[in-house]
């Protein structure tokens, strides 16, 4: 069985757009973006203490200060926005809201 000139191309585009989407500068942009959606939606004492910060030194490293109170928000935003996301953004996204969970569970025991 071989694998056609067309098969191989049709892959190499895929595996592009997953490498796209898993790019810092995307990852930045969505962050902003979801960070944006989540001071507009928290009540205004809490926006001060919503960030994110991108590592200067590693691009792909980002630092969620948020206060427990915003949390919710914070994945309300996320949740209002992952349809929109590259598929790999997507899954990104998806972990953060993963981690932030059991953080949040962590916790509450």
């Amino acid at each position: 069985m071989s694998i056609s000139h067309s098969m191989i191309k049709k892959l190499g585009k895929d595996i592009t757009k997953i490498q796209e989407g898993l790019d810092p500068q995307i990852l930045a942009f969505w962050y902003k973006k979801i960070l944006s959606e989540t001071k507009e939606m928290a009540p205004s004492w809490l926006q001060d203490k919503i960030n994110v910060k991108q590592n200067p030194i590693l691009y792909m490293k980002f630092k969620i200060d948020i206060s427990k109170r915003a949390v919710k928000y914070f994945m309300m935003a996320i949740d209002n926005n992952i349809e929109d996301m590259p598929y790999s953004t997507k899954l990104y996204f998806l972990k953060v809201q993963e981690i932030m969970s059991m953080e949040m569970d962590k916790s509450l025991v």
